[in-house]
């Protein structure tokens, strides 16, 4: 794996040195951008909008326009020198309770792993984290941005777990939710019912990207000339009138 980030992790005046990596992985198909009438792979540049010349990537610099074509240019020694310790630490300031986290705030994982001499201090924060049951709550910079984050537990690794801010959050105010009252107690009661049967403990393995594999067989038809059929049909929306009749429906094809 590809370190990310070297840095500490500030626990009071303890500085565990550690390394981050990108814990997840995407699985999505490599799929390139053709013209359509030649089917010739499109290439993007970086184009001077001056001239229209390629610009190389070593000749390109960050700016931020404070007024009308007056450009600052900021180098990776102004980014650090913005907050040198953010930059170089994840700054534990609060332990909380997990469970007053909402899932909408969770965005990205990271793993973190204890450098040269601090595998005790990494070991300690782990055996106090596992035993308070608290998750720590702490910010740090990545790539130009502060970040808020949870370091947490996972196996027996220490992880950043990244959080989207309050004002990442979309307001749902305008959406058409509906509110209480639409729908009687004998079908709630056999909603429940139907959960119940479909209940089951969570196994992450068990669950694995379909869909790429269904588009793999389309590739593979269309590329020995055959023409494609559509797998199923899409899901009808059920109506107020027909919904409790497919409720029991549904009890009695998964007791089948």
């Amino acid at each position: 794996m590809k370190t990310i980030w070297k840095g500490s992790i500030s626990f009071g005046l303890v500085n565990i040195p550690v390394k981050m990596y990108t814990a997840t992985q995407s699985h999505t198909l490599d799929l390139d951008m053709l013209h359509k009438d030649d089917l010739c792979p499109i290439k993007f540049l970086r184009v001077c909008r001056e001239d229209g010349r390629e610009v190389p990537y070593k000749d390109i610099v960050k700016g931020y326009k404070y007024k009308d074509g007056d450009y600052v240019v900021l180098t990776n020694k102004d980014f650090e020198a913005a907050s040198v310790e953010k930059t170089h630490s994840i700054d534990i300031e609060h332990f909380i309770d997990e469970k007053e986290i909402n899932s909408i705030y969770y965005e990205k994982p990271y793993y973190l792993e204890p450098e040269k001499g601090g595998t005790k201090s990494y070991s300690l924060l782990r055996e106090a984290i596992k035993k308070s049951k608290k998750v720590g709550i702490g910010r740090f910079v990545l790539k130009n941005r502060e970040h808020i984050g949870v370091l947490k537990l996972y196996d027996d690794m220490i992880i950043w777990n990244q959080l989207r801010y309050q004002d990442e959050i979309r307001s749902p105010k305008d959406l058409g939710i509906p509110k209480g009252g639409h729908t009687s107690a004998k079908e709630v009661d056999m909603a429940i019912a139907l959960i119940k049967q479909l209940e089951h403990k969570f196994t992450p393995k068990d669950y694995k990207d379909t869909y790429v594999e269904e588009l793999k067989k389309i590739i593979e038809q269309k590329a020995k000339g055959r023409k494609v059929k559509p797998k199923g049909k899409a899901p009808k929306a059920t109506s107020s009138k027909n919904l409790m009749t497919l409720l029991k429906s549904s009890i009695k094809k998964k007791a089948a």
